[in-house]
């Protein structure tokens, strides 16, 4: 449990990505050049959320354990115990999974 130790701040959100489809669903091996970004993951950790510009704390739009959409691009790598972690701003996180 890694994201126990570290809290985002602000508005930060981590995430962890789902793992690359490895086999197609015909049975095919893709090797690792071939399989495509994953971008959607899972919210482990959320930070209290930003300050606007009246004062008031803002709320992050995500909680803990939500399955969200993430950019191509972007986020920063966090290494925790041996596992990578991704963080992003609430802002650019486009959007949850609603089950």
């Amino acid at each position: 449990m890694a994201f126990r130790r570290f809290l985002p701040l602000f508005d930060r959100v981590l995430v962890e990505r789902f793992t690359a489809e490895t086999v197609t669903k015909g049975g095919i091996m893709l090797p690792e050049k071939s399989q495509g970004k994953v971008l959607q993951a899972t919210v482990v950790a959320v930070g209290p959320g930003s300050v606007n510009q009246k004062g008031d704390l803002q709320a992050v739009s995500v909680k803990v354990g939500d399955k969200v959409l993430l950019p191509e691009y972007g986020g920063t790598k966090v290494n925790l115990d041996d596992k990578d972690y991704f963080l992003f701003r609430d802002g650019d996180i486009l959007g949850k999974y609603v089950e």
